[in-house]
């Protein structure tokens, strides 16, 4: 009854910006990659994970690989749990006997075949996928009782989450963290981190209205780093503890947990902890064991809610009626690091700001469109890849190298010359439910920067005369998805899909010093319509 006892202790914080951590163990009964991973260090994984957590009086959810879901011994086990603290669920990766029980062939090198076209959804019709559920639904039923309610996976299809909803009213899934191209997996340009409703056509895609989103909450998961993360790219920066520069690192999990509860967020934070089984207790057990007692802690001291996936899916549908504005906001980066980030989201786009050595870059701008479906829909993936995107603006990740970051920076004429406009530390405000603000104090003045729903707005004080401006530099062999140049308009190309950002303030431009845009200011000001495209 600890969740009960918990909310009597919730910080006037947690009332207004809940911290909401879901600890999400995932349980495979198979690990054909590596011969020493047998199903009994498998099992005895989750045994220790469950002792774990009871000794920190943490509940979670735990979600069932169908072949895990058929083995007694996880029956057994998990049935023992106390329901008020626990749930169990599905995870959402496709083994042979599954397959084989709704009546399709085989496709797999092993019994569990982690590929994109034979262990997921994307790798099956329609039809296959909705033979494919009801097998797994009905199972689960039978051995539990009741449907799961949360399931999640690295990436399911909207056809699939559409048919859980529908057919057997599921409230919560979840998919994984943005990255590109790892272990076949490429979801760039989302709702970062958070929760959001997707739309019916695609799942990875936030709606923009209620009469076309899917009204069940998708988390992100795996508590992705705010600054490294992105940057990084393909490289894993998370809270997941078997990596030791990050989950598995004491001083990272002291610094982003306090980060993630205690630094600004508008709307409300989230963050998933746990660990997939495969991984083994050898290798989880020494970060997890750093982890729970943080998070015990961050509990009593009413600073975070630790919840199961349904909990928390079930208090975002009450309280959104439309994917919320939120923010991950860091004000003090690692010892040794300046760096500082917000990232705001809405249900229309995101953007990143970022500070590092006194310089202001935006790193990242991606629009949302309801209406552009995921290429799953009603294809499938032939290949050991599966790709999810939304529509680049700024995307530094990609148009930029290590060495050389790309982004909008913004910039000033000192003595003839253009250089980075220098400052001070950001302080960042939420101002309404929907507006997030930032004021950077820099040696003139302050820039006031307004991220709302559907647009950005940039102002410099009084001191600072109209010299600047930002510029979007990229790496020279880069591909940008710009397309052309207007006084008030941009347009952009990706996918075959066009689109466009506006200047209700401010004008775009094309500089003559190889920059691929320039956006200047008007009576100082430079405000950006996002949601019009």
């Amino acid at each position: 009854m600890f969740f009960i006892l918990a909310y009597h202790h919730l910080s006037a914080q947690q009332a207004i910006s809940p911290r909401i951590v879901n600890i999400v163990n995932f349980i495979r009964d198979i690990e054909p990659r590596d011969p020493n991973v047998t199903k009994d260090v498998l099992y005895q994984t989750v045994v220790n994970q469950i002792a774990l957590m009871k000794k920190h009086h943490l509940g979670g959810t735990f979600l069932l690989q169908y072949d895990a879901l058929i083995d007694t011994r996880y029956q057994k086990l998990l049935k023992s749990l106390p329901k008020d603290s626990f749930e169990i669920g599905a995870w959402w990766e496709l083994p042979q006997p599954l397959i084989e029980k709704a009546g399709i062939k085989w496709r797999g090198k092993y019994a569990w075949d982690w590929h994109s076209n034979v262990g997921f959804s994307v790798g099956y019709t329609p039809g296959e996928r909705e033979k494919i559920i009801d097998v797994y639904f009905a199972d689960f039923k039978k051995i539990f009782g009741y449907y799961p309610r949360s399931v999640a996976a690295w990436v399911i299809d909207a056809h699939s989450l559409d048919y859980m909803y529908d057919k057997y009213k599921i409230v919560a899934s979840a998919n994984c963290k943005d990255q590109y191209g790892t272990d076949g997996f490429t979801l760039w340009g989302g709702y970062w981190n958070q929760t959001y409703y997707p739309s019916r056509t695609n799942v990875y895609m936030p709606a923009q209205n209620e009469s076309k989103q899917l009204p069940v909450p998708v988390f992100r998961m795996l508590g992705s780093d705010p600054i490294r993360q992105y940057d990084d790219g393909s490289y894993v920066t998370t809270l997941e503890p078997v990596y030791p520069h990050a989950g598995g690192n004491e001083k990272w999990i002291n610094w982003f947990l306090s980060a993630f509860a205690n630094d600004p967020a508008l709307g409300f934070n989230y963050t998933q902890a746990g660990q997939e089984n495969s991984f083994t207790w050898d290798a989880m057990h020494s970060g997890l064991e750093m982890q729970m007692p943080i998070i015990e802690k961050l509990r009593d001291d009413g600073k975070v809610r630790v919840e199961t996936m349904e909990q928390s899916g079930l208090w975002f549908r009450k309280k959104y009626k439309v994917t919320p504005a939120t923010t991950f906001t860091v004000t003090k980066d690692l010892e040794g690091s300046d760096q500082k980030t917000i990232w705001y989201d809405s249900r229309f786009y995101r953007i990143n700001v970022a500070w590092k050595n006194g310089n202001l870059r935006i790193r990242d701008i991606h629009l949302f469109n309801e209406d552009i479906p995921d290429k799953y829909l009603k294809g499938v993936t032939t290949t050991n890849q599966s790709y999810f995107f939304t529509l680049p603006v700024v995307d530094s990740y990609l148009w930029g190298k290590r060495d050389k970051k790309a982004g909008l920076y913004l910039m000033t004429i000192d003595n003839g010359k253009e250089v980075p406009v220098k400052g001070g530390d950001p302080i960042f405000t939420d101002v309404s439910k929907s507006e997030a603000h930032i004021s950077w104090p820099v040696d003139n003045g302050t820039f006031e920067i307004a991220l709302d729903e559907n647009r950005i707005k940039i102002t410099a004080t009084s001191n600072h005369d109209s010299n600047w401006f930002f510029e979007l530099n990229v790496d020279m062999d880069a591909k940008t998805t710009l397309t052309s140049i207007e006084n008030k308009q941009v347009n952009f190309d990706f996918g075959d899909h066009t689109y466009h950002i506006k200047a209700t303030k401010g004008d775009f431009e094309k500089p003559e010093n190889g920059a691929v845009l320039r956006i200047k200011p008007e009576n100082n000001t430079i405000a950006i319509d996002l949601a019009g495209h």
